[in-house]
């Protein structure tokens, strides 16, 4: 069996194995072993990539290719980049470390770990596949187990945010495909066959007026998983009623589907649209930028702060994607990996916060450095990430978009640029706001001085996350040239 298809077998027969597990100790080891060696074959695959390349000159890998549905000439088409390898990496180590975070979950475990699973599968199948067919099966496959993990083991208003959230996508979904089936009816522009295959219908000159028309509906259908503005709604109310580990899954994976899929297929496929319509979405990105670090600063609720500052950092991914230069784009792809480590972090020592004050509400703590000092370091690492400090994973993302943004000398992209930079003053303002109140001074009562110490499985999770973060900012070359390689087929179809 191929390397990629593993990716998609792996969590399958973790799910089946699953279903005969009794009670919450086996079905929280199954799910450990499971994603253990699903981390270790994302591990494997950076290292079988690079050799992979220095073997062939190919961008895209491991490539592999089944006939599915031959009427419509669909097929089971898979392979990777660069942009791939590293979003799989992501996956497996937030789902890992979701695991490790959920490991006292005891409502119905067996159920919960079997729909994170098959969330994880969809999201996998998603980033290897080059069928538009079949990544709109994997994408929908991803989405709908959401409704069940904040519906069933979410909190608060769970069911209307639930419904919000499945609706919302759901809408976003059927336009996202008649995008892609106006994509595949003019696969055949050049004469040949129609075609669901992503590389064979970027070889054909596909007319102008079909990706005007089909450009805006590929884009607004992955837009709105990536929480563009004003399509973004769902995003903070699914956030604050999620079970801890789906809120980490849902920022750190889940909203990456929608920049890589903008990238992928409405950029690469149809650059005239890109060109056409990319002044009117970059107004959007611009303002999700900066609506979303103002809104952040206007909530109390941990949770709420970290859903809109993901609505301001994914809205830059969009922005920097439409610069439409290859220094932005590298930054589109750092800041999808920075934030998706560092908000899944931030997701995760939320739950532990949360577990150990039964409070997500900043004012009401105090005091939290003198009772639980690792998992108060670790949230200020975590905010300083945020706010772009260098030596961060979001300070070398940050540094490339808006570089890549100062290549544009017109007037209009230098005043959004402006705007753009203009957030991290207010990122910083909410990130040390909530640090000076929930962290220092007076502890608010004397139960906070018998709060419990983070566990070892706590630890696992948080290291597991961390170190991404640190390490991006620290050494982030090697991913800068690995990026780099990917971005060729993108630089001579758009620039």
């Amino acid at each position: 069996m191929d390397i990629l298809t593993l990716f998609i077998v792996v969590p399958i027969l973790t799910a089946i194995a699953l279903l005969f597990t009794k009670g919450l100790k086996q079905a929280r080891l199954t799910t450990m072993i499971g994603m253990l060696i699903q981390f270790g074959m994302a591990i494997n695959l950076v290292f079988a990539y690079f050799k992979e390349r220095a073997a062939n000159d190919a961008i895209m890998v491991f490539t592999k290719d089944l006939m599915w549905f031959e009427t419509f000439n669909i097929h089971y088409s898979i392979g990777v980049d660069a942009i791939s390898v590293l979003m799989i990496v992501l996956t497996a180590t937030v789902v890992l470390a979701g695991v490790f975070i959920s490991w006292m979950l005891d409502e119905m475990p067996k159920e919960f770990f079997i729909t994170l699973v098959i969330l994880a599968t969809g999201v996998y199948g998603f980033f290897i596949s080059i069928d538009l067919f079949t990544l709109f099966v994997f994408y929908e496959i991803a989405v709908i187990p959401m409704y069940l993990l904040i519906g069933i083991w979410g909190s608060g208003p769970r069911e209307y945010a639930a419904m919000k959230l499945t609706l919302m996508l759901m809408g976003a979904s059927a336009v996202l495909l008649v995008g892609i089936l106006g994509i595949y009816f003019n696969s055949n522009a050049d004469g040949g066959a129609l075609t669901f295959n992503i590389l064979e219908i970027a070889q054909v000159s596909i007319p102008f007026e079909a990706q005007k028309l089909f450009f805006p509906m590929t884009f607004i259908g992955f837009a709105t998983i990536g929480a563009l503005f004003p399509f973004h709604t769902w995003s903070p109310d699914g956030h604050a009623s999620a079970p801890t580990a789906v809120s980490m899954l849902h920022a750190g994976v889940l909203m990456k589907l929608g920049g890589y899929g903008i990238f992928r297929v409405a950029m690469y496929l149809l650059p005239e649209g890109t060109n056409y319509w990319s002044t009117f979405f970059i107004v959007l990105s611009v303002i999700g930028v900066v609506y979303g670090a103002l809104a952040a600063v206007k909530q109390t609720d941990l949770k709420y702060i970290n859903a809109y500052s993901s609505v301001s950092h994914l809205g830059m991914v969009i922005f920097a994607l439409l610069m439409l230069n290859k220094t932005a784009w590298t930054g589109a792809i750092l800041q999808s990996l920075s934030h998706g480590f560092m908000t899944a972090l931030f997701f995760a020592l939320i739950g532990m916060i949360y577990g150990r004050t039964h409070t997500r509400m900043a004012p009401q703590m105090g005091g939290l450095l003198k009772v639980i000092p690792f998992i108060s370091m670790i949230y200020v690492i975590a905010g300083l990430a945020s706010l772009g400090l260098p030596g961060m994973s979001g300070f070398v993302a940050e540094m490339n978009i808006f570089a890549g943004a100062f290549q544009h000398t017109d007037t209009f992209h230098r005043v959004m640029s402006i705007l753009v930079i203009s957030s991290i003053v207010v990122t910083a303002v909410y990130i040390l706001r909530v640090v000076g109140v929930m962290l220092m001074g007076p502890i608010p009562n004397e139960d906070y001085k018998n709060l419990k110490t983070v566990t070892w499985f706590e630890r696992v999770g948080i290291y597991l996350l961390l170190i991404p973060v640190i390490g991006i900012g620290v050494a982030p070359l090697w991913l800068s040239n690995m990026i780099n390689d990917s971005i060729l087929p993108f630089i001579q179809r758009l620039i």
